[in-house]
This record gives structure tokens, sequence and C-alpha cells, in this order.
């Protein structure tokens, strides 16, 4: 069992940065594949990033490469998402997520789930 809690969301102007962070229980963090989803008002749920049990590999969506970083501290049980040039478009509420598999990017293969912490991105 492992239990997900976001963090550091909240109100940033566009071009600005905030960084998510996901504390979780348990003492098999570090067995588990972890992922950010993002779920804007009055769409489905997508897969914004995903980083491998060991941190060595990482998948992002389009839409985020190049502006969006994921990372993981199997020490401290926390995986985190660095957000830059933040645009209108990002505004979500983003969810942690934990999977027994590898580096998936599809909702349903994940297995455990934070509450989500909200991302507002002003123009």
């Amino acid at each position: 069992q492992v239990q997900l809690v976001e963090s550091g969301g909240g109100l940033v102007q566009a071009g600005g940065s905030l960084r998510l962070s996901c504390a979780a229980s348990g003492r098999t963090f570090s067995s588990y594949s972890m992922g950010w989803f993002r779920q804007a008002s009055g769409k489905e749920r997508e897969f914004v990033a995903a980083i491998s049990w060991n941190g060595a590999m990482t998948r992002y969506a389009d839409s985020v490469k190049g502006r969006f970083a994921i990372s993981r501290g199997n020490a401290k049980n926390t995986v985190y998402l660095q957000m830059n040039s933040l645009k209108p478009d990002d505004t979500a509420v983003y969810y942690c997520a934990a999977a027994t598999r590898y580096l998936v990017d599809t909702e349903n293969q994940y297995d455990y789930w934070g509450q989500g912490t909200q991302v507002t991105v002003s123009s």
C-alpha cells in the first residue's frame, strides 16, 4: 500500500515556475515507477511525465517536453515536478501516481493516486 500527498501548487503568472512535490508513505517507494498527470476543468485526465524506479529513465508528454522535469529522491520517498515557462494551458489539478509497471503513461496502469494539487497559470 502506498499513500501519496501532493504539494506545491498555486497561482503563477505565465512564464513563471512552480515545483510540485509528492510525498509517499510506505517502505517500497523505490520499487515503483512514478508519474504525474493533470486534469483541466471539463477535460479528461492526461499524462504529463513519468520516472523509473531508480530515476534513470523519464518520459514526457509532448506538450511539456523541454519545460517540465520529473525527478525523485528515494531516500526522501518523494517525487518532484519542476515546471518552467508555464502557460495558461497548464492550468489543471496535478496528480501524482505510483505504478508497479515500468515507466507507463496511461492512467489505468497506475495503482495508487494522490488527491491532487491545483496549479493555475494566469495570462
